[in-house]
């Protein structure tokens, strides 16, 4: 993809994730400084939509990101490092959270940090075959469940039947050292496909578990990967190495 078309479409999806309303040409030229015409930004956005990467709903002239550009804003276009420089003071303030808590109840004060510290549900699975999670009063006052009733009750059906959830998380064959991140349609759970989970294994003792966040599709994914990273790394090592 031509350099500023990526640009065109980081700046999109950049600016849906804080508005949650259609992304039109004209916001565009008034925030970001693109030294084209505004007819050269109408012209790439609706190549971008023909391409799959943008949507245009039908009350609205401006377009919204697809599950497409996602992955390509997370594959290709988020810089890790560049967000992890941005939000140090976010990451050594969950070490302090995490450092306050006692290790009797790791897991459970893991998920809750986590909760506090994104606006979409924090999970984990536990060694008794349960599902623990928080925050989804958060996720259900998002505007696409407001919009969208029926897709916050398929969500909610899904925790509700959790060995539904639970099978769910453990035909995903992640590794110990990757951070998975699945993308609306990419889950083949349907009822979350509204959503984005980004999920890591932690291991306690002769356990193996999954942590992790689900959430609009419209969601912060540097962010929420840091986080979620920072928390597993300080769960495992409670967990494990200083026992």
């Amino acid at each position: 993809m031509q350099e500023r078309k990526k640009n065109i479409l980081k700046a999109i999806i950049q600016e849906y994730l804080k508005s949650a309303e259609p992304i039109g040409s004209k916001s565009l030229m008034l925030a970001y400084n693109f030294e084209v015409s505004p007819a050269t930004i109408r012209l790439d956005m609706a190549n971008l939509e023909k391409e799959g990467f943008l949507v245009q709903p039908h009350t609205s002239a401006g377009r919204i990101p697809t599950d497409k550009a996602y992955r390509m804003f997370v594959d290709d276009l988020v810089d890790i490092q560049k967000v992890k420089n941005q939000h140090a003071e976010v990451l050594q303030q969950i070490k302090k959270q995490f450092e306050s808590k006692k290790i009797k109840r790791e897991i459970y004060d893991a998920i809750s940090i986590l909760a506090a510290n994104t606006p979409n549900i924090a999970f984990a699975t536990l060694p008794d075959s349960r599902t623990f999670y928080l925050g989804v009063s958060k996720i259900l006052k998002s505007p696409e469940f407001l919009k969208d009733p029926m897709q916050a009750s398929q969500v909610m059906e899904t925790f509700e039947k959790d060995d539904k959830f639970l099978r769910f998380l453990e035909k995903l064959n992640t590794p110990f050292d990757k951070t998975e991140i699945l993308i609306g349609k990419e889950n083949l759970l349907q009822e979350i496909q509204s959503c984005s989970i980004i999920v890591k294994r932690y291991k306690a003792l002769n356990y193996t578990g999954f942590i992790g966040i689900l959430g609009p599709t419209r969601m912060n994914y540097g962010l929420n990967s840091i986080i979620l990273e920072q928390i597993c790394e300080f769960l495992n090592f409670n967990l494990n190495d200083r026992n």
